[in-house]
C-alpha cells in the first residue's frame, strides 16, 4: 500500500494510494479521506462506489463529501470502478463494458475472469487492507454509491449480512437483469446463465428471500436514465412484498449528475453516521 498523494482538507487528509491487488491481479488505485478525528482515534468508514466511466477521482472532486465527513468524524473510502492496466481486458468501443465498468461482480468468463473481481475486492480485500493499515474501526463501516455504484452498494449490503451498518444509494441501477447496462455487462462477465445474473441483482435477491438492511435511495425525477436503466419501482415493490424498509425519495427535477449527488450527500453521510454511532 503506497501513498501517492496527500491533500489537506477541512482539517483532515485526502490521501491516494496504490497497491497490488490479489483479487484483481493488477495495481489498484483508491482514495481515502481521513477526518481530523482520525489523528487521535480510529474512526468508522463509509465506502463510496462510483458509477460507469468513473475512477476514485470523480467523487472526491465533485461531491463535496469531505466537508461533511470532517464534521461527522467519518472516513470516506473511494475505490476505483474496475481493474486497470494494459494487461487488463477492455472494450475500447464501449463506455459501459470493461475498464471503468466493473459492475462490482466477480467475473467468471474469459477474458474478464482473471481481473474483474470487484465484488471480492470491495467486500473483502480492501476493507481488510485498510483496517490493518489506517486508523479505521474494524468492521464499523457503511456503504453507498451512485448509478452502477449504487447497484454495487445495494448488492454488497444484501449479500454480506452484518458487514455494513447501513446502506444508501443515489440513482442506483436497481434491476440490472432488466436493463441494457446490466445485461451487457452480465452476459460478458458472467455468461448467459440468467441465474448467475440474479446473484448480483438487488431486486432479484430481495425477491428470492435475501436479507435486507433498511435502504435509503435518492432518485432524481429529471434523470435521463430513470425510465430504461434504473427501475427503482421494481426494488420498491420487492421490498414492500418482503417487509424490508426502503425510503425512496423522488427528488423533483434532479438529473443523474454530481450536481444531484452534491445536493444530498450531506444527508446521506449523516444517515450513515447515525447508524455507525448507534451500535
Amino acid at each position: 500500500m503506497k501513498q501517492i498523494e496527500q491533500i489537506k482538507e477541512f482539517g483532515g487528509w485526502l490521501n491516494r494510494y496504490q497497491h497490488d491487488s490479489e483479487s484483481c491481479h493488477c495495481i489498484m488505485t483508491f482514495s481515502v479521506y481521513l477526518p481530523p478525528q482520525a489523528a487521535t482515534a480510529a474512526v468508522p468508514a463509509v465506502y463510496w462506489l462510483s458509477g460507469l466511466t468513473c475512477t476514485d477521482d470523480n467523487v472526491r472532486t465533485k461531491a463535496g463529501a469531505q466537508r461533511y465527513a470532517a464534521e461527522l468524524g467519518i472516513a470516506l473510502v473511494m475505490p476505483d470502478t474496475s481493474p486497470r492496466g494494459s494487461e487488463v481486458a477492455d472494450e475500447l468501443a464501449r463506455y459501459d463494458l470493461g475498464q471503468g465498468a466493473g459492475f462490482y461482480v466477480n467475473a467468471t468468463q474469459p477474458p474478464w475472469s482473471r481481473h474483474y473481481r470487484m465484488y471480492d475486492y470491495v467486500t473483502r480485500e480492501l476493507p481488510t487492507l485498510l483496517e490493518a493499515e489506517l486508523p479505521l474501526i474494524p468492521g464499523c463501516k457503511s456503504i453507498t454509491g451512485h448509478s452502477m455504484g449504487g447497484h454495487g452498494a445495494l448488492i454488497c449490503a444484501i449479500k454480506e449480512p452484518g458487514a455494513y451498518r447501513s446502506v444508501s444509494a443515489f440513482a442506483p441501477i436497481c434491476h440490472p437483469t432488466r436493463c441494457d447496462w446490466g445485461q451487457g455487462c452480465f452476459s460478458a462477465y458472467l455468461g448467459e446463465d440468467g441465474d448467475a445474473w440474479k446473484a448480483y441483482d438487488a431486486t432479484e435477491l430481495i425477491k428470492a428471500g435475501a436479507y435486507g438492511l433498511p435502504m435509503l435511495i435518492d432518485q432524481g425525477t429529471g434523470d435521463e436514465f430513470l425510465a430504461d436503466q434504473l427501475y427503482p419501482d421494481d426494488l420498491k415493490a420487492a421490498c414492500e412484498a418482503r417487509g424490508i424498509p426502503l425510503t425512496l425519495r423522488l427528488q423533483e427535477g434532479y438529473d443523474h449528475s454530481y450536481h444531484f449527488i452534491a445536493t444530498f450527500i450531506g444527508e446521506h453521510l449523516a444517515y450513515h453516521a447515525a447508524a455507525l454511532r448507534s451500535q
